[in-house]
């Protein structure tokens, strides 16, 4: 038994399950996303002003083609982890993610009135990519390189663009993140009653 753990290539889920300084982060990780889509609605009231797009509208799925002509890339998909899923590949999928929308927001927010909950929500993406590549860290061994968000070119030549793209990154934002809570409350000891999965 001894000879198949000392086999293992690095640590995976088990190490950050265990490891109490890995836990903080775990939670540390999961408060913010939690910040974070606490804070979307509050922002998207703030920069959209189109009644016709509502964060809980069945007709978000209709923007399809006008997110493929304005340039929003999907976000990465995230799937709790498991033996096909491992968590390395989970948390670097949460950090793309993070740094996709975080770069969405700021291709947007030169060309809307009020950006002051959109720079709020940036920090907080930041702030929450910084803890996801701690944990990368931990179970790589090696400094995970923090990158840039990567620019991202957003075709908007009018109002109704700006107010779509600022809309979709938004919706696109709000579901990466409740998929991100999921993953990360199975990685938190602190919360072993969930009995939401």
């Amino acid at each position: 038994m001894a000879a198949l753990g000392r086999g293992a290539p690095r640590p995976e889920r088990s190490a950050l399950v265990v490891d109490p300084q890995a836990q903080e982060i775990v939670q540390r990780s999961r408060s913010l996303t939690e910040k974070i889509l606490l804070s979307i609605p509050d922002t998207h009231a703030s920069c959209v002003r189109s009644e016709a797009l509502q964060l809980n509208s069945s007709e978000n799925a209709k923007l399809a083609m006008m997110a493929l002509t304005i340039g929003i890339p999907s976000a990465p998909v995230l799937k709790v982890v498991s033996g096909n899923f491992p968590l390395e590949m989970c948390l670097r999928r949460m950090s793309e993610g993070l740094q996709l929308n975080r770069a969405l927001l700021a291709a947007v927010s030169p060309h809307l009135e009020n950006i002051e909950k959109v720079s709020e929500l940036q920090a907080d993406i930041r702030d929450l990519v910084i803890q996801i590549n701690k944990m990368l860290k931990m179970i790589q061994g090696e400094t995970v390189v923090q990158p840039t968000p990567t620019p991202v070119t957003l075709k908007l030549p009018g109002d109704y663009e700006v107010q779509v793209a600022a809309h979709l990154t938004l919706v696109q934002l709000r579901d990466f993140g409740q998929d991100m809570v999921r993953c990360l409350r199975i990685l938190d000891q602190s919360n072993e009653d969930d009995t939401d999965r």
